[in-house]
């Protein structure tokens, strides 16, 4: 006897053996919903708070207007501490961070017993937040720009050792099994099989990271490692609304010329 298979019994979802994929969309939805809320509810973050604090947001806005233009020569060197601390910060841990990434990379053949251990001490480092680094280098170091500079070589270390090696293990593995044909070492695949490859996403990420360690190492002085930080910190502590103004604005400016222009070099290179 011939046994007939029809349509339905081929599809759960048809045959009421799977809820149709409508009623899983509405369900994943009602649990996003619900943890929200509930993050809402245990953080206090509900529209009636937001309600209560604008007529105080609209009086701090109100001091800190018009800002308080002769500030600005006072502010300029400490600002321009601050980029230098950016600087060195993203340099040096951008050099660290390739040997890392090299290291961490599965598909570079390094053995697991040294990528596994490096990516672990690498999570620690991306684990700990910029200002930790910065208060344990102040205690260390004492209170000065070279405490927020270490600070900001940490947190870069983590950021483009982490992206980079990621980059790496998507880069076309065609060059590399091509060298590896013809007898190329280990130095060779990696300075002319992974560089070449790998070379835009890395300065991509360095760029990107620059720009991050400017507004970093402003607010890095809040806790004594040097930069615009510490004047910023004064001005709300002598509550001179009008300083942390013209603070903001210069860090404003100048964080937008530096968007621009890594923005500018990104496309030439990708």
């Amino acid at each position: 006897m011939k046994t007939t298979v029809s349509p339905a019994s081929l599809n759960p979802a048809a045959s009421g053996m799977e809820p149709p994929r409508k009623y899983k969309q509405i369900a994943g939805w009602i649990i996003l919903v619900a943890v929200i809320v509930a993050c809402s509810v245990r953080t206090e973050a509900t529209p009636y708070q937001l309600i209560v604090g604008l007529p105080q947001m609209g009086s701090l806005l109100q001091e800190m207007f018009p800002p308080d233009w002769s500030y600005l020569p006072t502010i300029w060197g400490p600002m321009m501490e601050t980029l230098q601390i950016a600087i060195l910060g993203t340099t040096l841990g951008a050099l660290l961070a390739v040997p890392v990434a090299l290291l961490c990379a599965s598909n570079l053949g390094v053995s697991r017993w040294v990528s596994l251990p490096t990516r672990m001490v690498l999570n620690l480092v991306r684990t700990i937040p910029d200002l930790l680094f910065a208060a344990i280098f102040v205690a260390v170091f004492g209170i000065g720009p070279f405490a927020g500079m270490l600070a900001l070589v940490f947190f870069s270390f983590g950021i483009i050792a982490k992206l980079t090696f990621e980059a790496i293990e998507a880069i076309d593995p065609g060059p590399l099994e091509a060298m590896t044909a013809v007898g190329a070492n280990r130095l060779q695949i990696i300075m002319y099989g992974v560089v070449p490859q790998a070379l835009p996403y890395f300065m991509s990420y360095l760029l990107y990271t620059f720009e991050v360690n400017v507004r970093a190492a402003a607010v890095l002085g809040l806790v004594g490692a040097g930069g615009i930080g510490l004047l910023l910190d004064r001005s709300l502590g002598l509550f001179r609304y009008d300083r942390a103004a013209i603070i903001i604005l210069l860090t404003l400016a100048i964080v937008l010329v530096i968007d621009y222009g890594s923005t500018m070099i990104r496309r030439k290179l990708l």
